[in-house]
């Protein structure tokens, strides 16, 4: 038992420091290319990966959820087209920080729409999680930067996906889910990307583009990209098999340490202080909402 704990803690971490260099790559990549670009490169590399696991093994599943299996892709797309946005614009380990509010976002919409129990340490973990959030945004009452508000946001998408997850996989194979995911992040961008071609609009940066033929240079980072990404989701998912949630939902909020140190690296300025008083408090909000 203590042994699977083990394994689960280090395919965690591993995880964790994929999903930071996932971050990393996107990060060089915004210098050359949109937001909504690098989203749909991150994706069509992930539905060749499924579609050829699903033609080695094909799925085993009964079906009838078609839109709420549309709906998770769409609200997992946008979480991530957000996030991207955010990883060009902000220090990264911000950027990662404002999506592991996912988890409270996930309790609250578990609690209204699921009818799943919080408990009191859950609450109180949803609160914490609210002023760690009003810290990271350094909200002073006047009004939210762009990348505060589609930080949260990105975090309502990823929970509003995460949250049909736990309905969809009583009917669909995971793979099936993960490409809802997928297609969408890969057909939207498209869209997104001609009607760029015509309309130009500078406050819709986040979600508007046009599509730029990427250099040699850019290629590696994009083959990168998906690798880590790729990567990052399996030993994710392997962790999650050999131990409890609670456990491996705490020892993600590693990958906002990664992330932050790699940032550094990469020329990120040092949190301030209340930023990072922030960042403490949405990581003990996610901890004691995973076990609440």
């Amino acid at each position: 038992m203590e042994e699977n704990v083990n394994k689960g803690i280090k395919y965690m971490l591993i995880a964790s420091f994929l999903f930071a260099l996932m971050g990393i790559t996107a990060k060089e990549l915004s210098s050359t290319l949109s937001s909504i670009e690098i989203v749909f490169f991150r994706n069509v590399f992930g539905v060749f990966f499924i579609l050829f696991s699903i033609y080695k093994s094909p799925l085993n599943q009964m079906g009838g959820k078609f839109w709420l299996l549309i709906f998770r892709g769409t609200a997992g797309f946008i979480a991530l087209l957000f996030f991207f946005y955010n990883i060009a614009n902000i220090p990264l380990g911000e950027a990662m920080t404002f999506s592991k509010t996912s988890t409270i976002f996930t309790a609250l919409l578990a609690y209204f729409f699921l009818k799943e129990h919080i408990g009191f340490k859950g609450w109180i973990g949803v609160f914490i999680g609210f002023i760690g959030i009003l810290f990271i945004t350094e909200f002073d009452g006047s009004s939210l930067k762009k990348t505060d508000y589609l930080g949260i946001l990105s975090g309502v998408g990823a929970a509003l996906a995460y949250t049909s997850i736990r309905e969809l996989r009583k009917y669909y194979d995971s793979r099936a889910i993960v490409l809802s995911f997928m297609a969408v992040g890969t057909i939207c961008p498209l869209i997104l990307m001609i009607i760029s071609e015509f309309y130009v609009n500078s406050n819709l940066d986040f979600m508007l583009g046009e599509f730029i033929f990427p250099t040699n240079k850019d290629w590696i980072f994009i083959v990168l990209l998906g690798i880590f990404s790729t990567y990052a989701q399996i030993y994710m998912t392997k962790a999650y098999s050999f131990a409890k949630a609670g456990i491996i939902g705490t020892i993600s909020y590693s990958n906002i340490v990664f992330s932050i140190i790699l940032g550094l690296f990469m020329g990120d300025s040092f949190p301030s202080f209340i930023i990072v008083l922030g960042i403490i408090l949405i990581v003990i909000s996610g901890i004691l909402v995973s076990k609440k």
